[in-house]
């Protein structure tokens, strides 16, 4: 047996009342079974220690893992003032739940540290890892490579990393009564269950391809021996001063980068964040020196098409077993693509899914998943790319 509901709160004048709340909506849907998890995601507008409080307070035993998002999506509304929650009871699945701190200094440690805290923990038996790591600090890419390195190359990862509100200054993790930054939280999966990935974005490539002729880790510095920043001034018709003024980010979400990927027929997203006055642009994650990328472009209906073809690929993958919970890590880039529309594409998800089954998510800043979710393939980290988890018995 497996079961999940949901729960979500607007309780903006008192925070803790509004985690507790959210929580308690979700346990109340498991009908008296003993919750063993609750997912937790919060609005930055509340006090995050205060938020985990309440929640962590009714929680009944359970853990309780999550963390600040730029948008909390349910299976009945998406929000971005709240709190949502998850609670999962099951008598054949079991929870285990890891940190690591300093992803900053060393996202490759961090991410391989808990995921080796999670596979002793789960003594051998580790189905799926689930991943929520800071979504300003380190090199996602990085993360997830950490992971495989305790995991295995193609062991199934998915996740997310957490958000601030589209504020790009600060995130948070949350890890039982902690509230953690510059962190990573792990879920690992045991037990009897059947489990499906829906990973597709639908942005396209625009113009000829490009050249990186000098990066760093994280930081874009040349493309076709010109500064990075060279493909966005061409694009916009703006001056460098212009976009170093404020996040990259905030006007190129719907124009990221695309890097071509052995075994996909879509190009890789990474998403720009800040650009510097040299010129030189700091990546959501690694762009190799000597790639060939694309300037990228997003359209409505396409992301939309995307996020049906995501939900039919992880139906697929249950093997006829029926779908328990949902759980959607969707770009806070697709959000601003979609405006009004964005819970069209939330829709779409469902009417393939199920309308009734258990759904959570957050608009996330980075994604992790294997290519076209494929399983049996290694993870990467993404972005502005829906990516989804359907858990099934």
């Amino acid at each position: 047996m497996i079961k999940a509901g949901i729960g979500m709160s607007q309780k903006i004048t008192n925070h803790q009342d509004a985690g507790a709340e959210a929580a308690l909506r979700a346990l109340e849907k498991l009908q008296g079974l003993e919750p063993k998890i609750i997912f937790l995601f919060a609005s930055i507008a509340y006090d995050q220690n205060e938020v985990l409080l309440g929640a962590k307070g009714v929680a009944d035993g359970a853990h309780v893992v999550g963390g600040s998002a730029a948008g909390e999506i349910t299976s009945f509304s998406t929000i971005f003032d709240g709190v949502a929650a998850m609670a999962i009871a099951s008598d054949q699945v079991e929870f285990t739940i890891g940190y690591s701190e300093g992803v900053s200094k060393d996202s490759f440690r961090a991410g391989a540290e808990v995921a080796q805290k999670i596979t002793e923990a789960a003594k051998g038996s580790l189905g799926l890892f689930i991943s929520l790591p800071d979504g300003m600090t380190g090199n996602g890419a990085d993360i997830v490579e950490g992971a495989q390195s305790i995991l295995g190359k193609n062991f199934p990862i998915i996740g997310g990393s957490l958000g601030d509100d589209y504020r790009f200054k600060q995130t948070w993790e949350y890890f039982n009564d902690r509230v953690l930054t510059d962190a990573i939280v792990g879920v690992g999966i045991s037990g009897n269950f059947s489990f499906g990935f829906g990973v597709k974005h639908g942005w396209e490539p625009v113009g000829l391809p490009m050249k990186v002729t000098k990066a760093s880790g994280t930081l874009l510095q040349e493309v076709d021996g010109k500064p990075a920043l060279t493909i966005y001034q061409e694009y916009f018709g703006k001056e460098a001063v212009e976009l170093v003024k404020e996040p990259l980010a905030r006007m190129a979400y719907t124009y990221p980068i695309g890097l071509k990927v052995e075994g996909s027929d879509e190009l890789l997203i990474r998403d720009p964040v800040v650009a510097n006055e040299k010129g030189e642009i700091t990546m959501a994650a690694t762009v190799p020196e000597g790639a060939m990328i694309h300037l990228m472009i997003g359209d409505r209906e396409k992301a939309i098409q995307a996020a049906k073809d995501a939900a039919a690929n992880a139906m697929s993958q249950l093997e006829g077993k029926e779908p328990k919970f949902v759980i959607m890590f969707n770009c806070m880039a697709r959000n601003k693509l979609l405006g009004v529309r964005c819970n069209e594409e939330n829709q779409a998800v469902q009417e393939i899914i199920g309308k009734d089954v258990p759904m959570l998510g957050f608009y996330t800043y980075g994604e992790q998943g294997p290519l076209l979710g494929r399983k049996g393939t290694p993870a990467y980290f993404h972005n502005e790319t829906m990516t989804l988890l359907v858990v099934g018995e």
